[in-house]
């Protein structure tokens, strides 16, 4: 169990570069300045970039335009707060065992599919033992957890989870939308990817679906309306309907037609000319996204990366706080290690370096990495140069981030060398074997709300693992061991 941690993107951090990704910015002349207090009714039209899928768990893992939607129509047993604390969603309370292997669970009175049917611990099971299937899209680790996982029904609102040992993050792992048995029981996983149930999604979550918006033959949006017996509080709107438009300037352009009264995500590309908008509003949320450097730890050719003191010299040299304000249009922020801001797990106290030059290139002399008697822009010790190879995703953003930093590195006499790649190649030809020097790319957190670290810095996971960096303390390894197999937060 302490293998199985399943991350969206990649990633292993040795320098943090960039954290946090923003949605947007409200400049401060359109912020509201009056309070303003919701009431009840209305329809809500929202542009969302990407297409109708299957709106359903747990075929919404790679299409977010289908995970907008699972949201408002599914419940899960869990979900979490801003802070990223669990609170009970279908269930009303847990208890877990001294040694952290057993979960019970209760679940709310007067439960209701959209249909009206009950909902039932047998939905809660019977959609775990699709999240095992092979024959669904579902991520490896994460089906290879659940096969582990034994789930017995106590009652028609009560059952347990049972884990072969202790795993802290297990929470997490049951905010997944649960899908109702007496419409899907009888139908075979793999026809479920076809099932006309696509089409006339059922869950219980705050909104149920009403109809689909289909013009020229094809499905341009989904109509939502409130459900009125959701176990909540009503949503204060009547209706929200999603329209579908293939590319993010297209959306914009839908409002300035009127045909939305918002879009799902402003993104760089749009960002200049949303900000244009008197009448569009745009508001920041933080995205549980890092852009890191890693540095191959491992890597004979390059002793250097090996002392800490260099590494940090390398931080302190990179004018991070330059990159968001010019590169990222100020929508992120500096990251000081891995565990994002606002988490249950933030430490205040963690150290920040600043972009210091002098106290970098200060720290590089003290080294023993000097300019060569016979002259050269790259410092030496040794006849070893400070250079060495970068990998990173083969696009406008990431490669306006790389020349960033190489031009800043490039002034305290480290050579970095472009290597671009698709992120297939990056990940497959290069971060999976370890050929890499150095890599700068993105770890997307966003469907885990636990911050364990333990994938990326444990011992254990340096081979074969996504420890890529291959970083080794045994003493951080043991800690992590721990916080993995102790469910109590305090501790």
């Amino acid at each position: 169990m302490k293998q199985l941690r399943w991350q969206i993107l990649i990633v292993i951090l040795a320098l943090a570069v960039i954290g946090v990704l923003l949605l947007g910015q409200q400049p401060p002349s359109l912020r509201p300045t009056n309070t303003v207090a919701p009431v009840t009714g209305g329809v809500y039209t929202e542009a969302i970039v990407g297409a109708f899928g299957r709106p359903i768990p747990p075929l919404d893992f790679y299409n977010q335009a289908d995970r907008d939607l699972v949201r408002l129509l599914y419940s899960g047993l869990v979900r979490f707060d801003d802070h990223g604390l669990p609170q009970g969603d279908l269930a009303e309370s847990w208890g877990i065992s001294q040694d952290g292997t057993v979960y019970n669970f209760s679940l709310r009175s007067g439960l209701v599919w959209h249909d009206g049917e009950p909902v039932t611990s047998d939905d809660i099971a019977f959609t775990v033992e699709l999240l095992r299937s092979k024959d669904l899209p579902i991520p490896d680790d994460l089906r290879a957890l659940w096969q582990q996982v034994e789930v017995k029904v106590l009652d028609e609102k009560t059952l347990q989870f049972r884990l072969p040992e202790p795993f802290a993050p297990f929470l997490d792992y049951l905010s997944f939308g649960v899908l109702p048995k007496h419409l899907l029981g009888s139908i075979p996983a793999a026809d479920l990817l076809e099932a006309e149930f696509n089409l006339h999604p059922i869950g219980s979550g705050p909104f149920r679906f009403e109809r689909l918006i289909a013009e020229n033959g094809s499905i341009q949006g989904v109509v939502l309306s409130a459900f009125k017996d959701y176990y909540g509080s009503r949503p204060y709107l009547d209706q929200v309907v999603f329209r579908y438009y293939a590319e993010a300037p297209m959306a914009l352009e839908a409002y300035r037609r009127g045909e939305v009264l918002g879009i799902s995500q402003v993104t760089p590309d749009i960002l200049g000319e949303a900000l244009k908008i008197p009448t569009l509003r745009l508001y920041s949320g933080r995205l549980p996204q890092l852009t890191l450097i890693f540095l191959n730890l491992d890597d004979a050719k390059l002793p250097f990366f090996q002392d800490a003191s260099l590494r940090r010299a390398f931080l302190m040299g990179i004018n991070r706080q330059r990159l968001v304000d010019r590169i990222l249009n100020g929508q992120a922020i500096v990251a000081d290690g891995p565990i994002l801001p606002g988490s249950w797990a933030y430490y205040e106290g963690i150290e920040h370096l600043e972009y210091n030059p002098d106290a970098a290139l200060e720290a590089i002399k003290k080294a023993g990495y000097t300019i060569p008697a016979e002259g050269g822009a790259v410092r030496q010790k040794d006849g070893q140069a400070l250079s060495f190879e970068m990998v990173y995703p083969d696009d406008p953003l990431h490669s306006a981030l790389f020349q960033a930093i190489q031009a800043d590195w490039a002034k305290l006499g480290i050579e970095v060398k472009p290597v671009p790649l698709t992120y297939d190649e990056l990940v497959d030809n290069y971060l999976e074997p370890r050929t890499y020097q150095a890599a700068l790319v993105d770890l997307n957190l966003s469907r885990f709300p636990d911050p364990d670290p333990y994938p990326f810095w444990a011992q254990a996971q340096t081979t074969g693992g996504q420890n890529y960096a291959r970083w080794s303390d045994r003493q951080a390894s043991e800690f992590l061991e721990r916080a993995r197999v102790t469910v109590d937060l305090g501790e």
